[in-house]
């Protein structure tokens, strides 16, 4: 017969391995990620839209196939991409400053809102969640961030 507490026994044995640990992480940050992604959507952006857009006000004055190269898409979706996103007024297009065949994509005001206003929600809701913890595991997750954004890079 198990017990209430056999399948977390079973859980915290499995993230002695590396492959258990990677297994955890991938579900827990995917779900979180599915949440933060519901508690912004106030706007009508697709989420390669929102990365796009996230892309542009990173590397201001990018061009459409430097974009397309960060983001791994081709340069025809990247292209129909910067169009919607003009479309809204979240980006414009400028002329490239030394090639007159290309042109460079920025965040406009409008679309720079939008972002501040995405991740205000998103912060909120995750402060929300925070409070839920024990002062224990805040301090935990405080020494695990720097870890999570390492792997972030690697």
């Amino acid at each position: 017969m198990l017990t209430n507490d056999q399948p977390r026994k079973d859980h915290v044995a499995s993230l002695r391995s590396d492959a258990g640990l990677a297994s955890a992480l991938r579900v827990s940050l995917a779900r979180l990620t599915r949440r933060l992604r519901r508690q912004a959507a106030v706007h009508s952006l697709t989420p390669t839209q929102l990365a796009t857009l996230v892309a542009v006000e990173r590397h201001s004055g990018i061009t459409p196939g430097e974009l397309a190269e960060l983001e791994k898409v081709q340069p025809p979706s990247m292209t129909r991409v910067i169009a919607a996103l003009a479309d809204r007024g979240l980006v414009s297009r400028m002329p490239h400053p030394t090639d007159r065949r290309q042109v460079t994509v920025s965040v406009t005001e409008q679309g720079s809102t939008l972002l501040k206003e995405e991740r205000r929600l998103k912060e909120a809701w995750l402060t929300q969640r925070l409070k839920e913890l024990t002062p224990e595991e805040r301090a935990t997750l405080r020494q695990a961030a720097p870890i999570l954004e390492k792997l972030s890079r690697i």
